[in-house]
């Protein structure tokens, strides 16, 4: 069985709820070379970065990684006195109460209404805040796997394009075969000509010597080395796709050589077909590249 391609690209969200904290973590990648996390945590839970650290770095090998985590609590129906905003009101109300004859006792919602005296509750108690961070963590976790989730999905649609450029590729290497066959007999025949009308006109120069010259001449001319390598990295590369986990290093560096044949092939070319295939594979490659720097 294909082992599963992972593209560095993706997104996963999650979110839920817990003793009245709404929380939601969002995660976004993109390409890097190597595995960048970058954690965006509310104040208070700066302490657990360092184990969902750790946890991302299992499941993921590259990529510029953002996980941000948003909390809001529900405090507007969690609402406690100030103490000593109430005191003083009291004292005051009691004060007056006491100066006005045959005025009413103040009334304790009367008191609570005024600005000031009801503030929202207090900070989550230590048990409470334990049982968020237990769910908030699991909350982390399903996130990581559905990120890592949309990664391969991103991958496998990432393969089908691969695969589809190596085989465009494949055909242009055909074509320039067929095109070069006949290039280093045609070339050594052209510098022949060339030499022997020099030496028409310079009888002096070796024989032994022109012999070799026209011989370095006709191998510089010859691109079935080149056309046999690029065929091996073609094969190479198909293995890759196959092979899928964390190879997208090796992939960035075959392609490389990819292109050092391609720009070989075309710096010997001596036919207008020819180089115009060359710049055909070429372009293939560079595509092939751009498509590359994705693969995790």
């Amino acid at each position: 069985m294909t082992a599963a391609l992972a593209s560095m690209t993706g997104f996963a969200r999650t979110e839920g709820n817990v003793d009245g904290i709404v929380w939601a973590w969002e995660f976004r990648s993109v390409n890097g070379r190597g595995l960048d996390l970058r954690f965006r945590l509310p104040s208070g839970w700066d302490m657990l970065e360092p184990a969902l650290r750790e946890a991302a770095g299992k499941v993921l090998k590259r990529g510029n990684v953002t996980a941000n985590l948003n909390t809001t609590r529900d405090i507007e129906k969690k609402l406690a006195p100030d103490p000593a905003a109430l005191e003083q009101v009291l004292a005051l109300a009691l004060e007056l109460h006491a100066r006005i004859p045959g005025s009413h006792p103040p009334q304790a919602e009367a008191l609570l209404a005024l600005p000031g005296v009801l503030r929202a509750a207090a900070e989550v108690q230590e048990e409470r805040t334990e049982a968020a961070t237990a769910v908030v963590r699991a909350g982390y976790e399903a996130g990581l796997a559905a990120l890592v989730e949309a990664r391969q999905g991103e991958g496998e649609r990432l393969r089908g394009t691969l695969g589809g450029l190596l085989n465009e590729i494949a055909t242009l290497r055909r074509k320039a075969a067929k095109e070069a066959a006949d290039q280093p007999a045609a070339h050594r025949a052209r510098v022949m000509e060339n030499l022997q009308a020099l030496l028409r006109e310079s009888p002096s120069l070796p024989e032994e010597r022109i012999a070799q010259e026209v011989a370095l001449l006709a191998a510089r001319s010859d691109v079935r080395e080149e056309l046999d390598r690029l065929a091996s990295h073609i094969e190479a590369a198909r293995a890759l796709l196959t092979e899928a986990i964390a190879v997208g290093r090796r992939f960035d560096f075959l392609v490389q050589e990819f292109m050092r044949e391609a720009n070989t092939l075309c710096s010997k070319s001596s036919s207008r077909a020819l180089t115009a295939t060359g710049l055909k594979l070429k372009a293939a490659i560079e595509q092939l590249r751009e498509q590359v720097q994705n693969i995790e």
